[in-house]
């Protein structure tokens, strides 16, 4: 019975992470349009992934190896080894690269505007690297989905 519930929990984080960070790029196009909504997106989106998608891809990890070890598989297991990986670099990417980068376009939007240079290559580095994060989790999605045959 424990093996359905993690797997519900697992389900319901995936659901939340993903979820959550997909949204990032529409909020941002949206307020791009209104420039005085510019700061409250932001700061939402600095909410929302430090208060549900961030937790939640920490759930991920936990109940993930939980299944792992009630399943009985193997860590070297292609497809699981290779999402691995790639949730290594989720998670690296956005602890050093999203969320910094994130931190520093709210002050240099509250310091310079919108439309300073600084706070445009901010704008354009944080678009770049969560379209990567997206990229990331939707691979890691399919992978724990399909369970392709990578490599024997």
């Amino acid at each position: 019975m424990i093996f359905p519930i993690l797997k519900w929990i697992h389900i319901l984080s995936a659901m939340i992470a993903v979820g959550s960070n997909a949204t990032y790029g529409i909020w941002l196009a949206r307020a791009s349009q209104k420039p005085e909504a510019l700061p409250f997106t932001l700061r939402g989106i600095k909410l929302i992934d430090g208060r549900l998608a961030n937790p939640a891809y920490g759930m991920l990890l936990i109940t993930g190896l939980l299944m792992v070890y009630f399943a009985r598989y193997q860590l070297t297991t292609p497809w699981l080894l290779t999402a691995l990986i790639f949730y290594g670099a989720l998670v690296l990417m956005g602890l050093f690269g999203y969320t910094p980068t994130l931190k520093r376009q709210i002050q240099l939007l509250e310091s310079q505007g919108s439309a300073s240079p600084e706070y445009q290559a901010m704008a354009k580095r944080g678009m770049l690297l969560g379209i990567l994060l997206v990229v990331l989790a939707i691979a890691i999605v399919f992978l724990m989905v399909v369970k392709p045959l990578l490599w024997s």
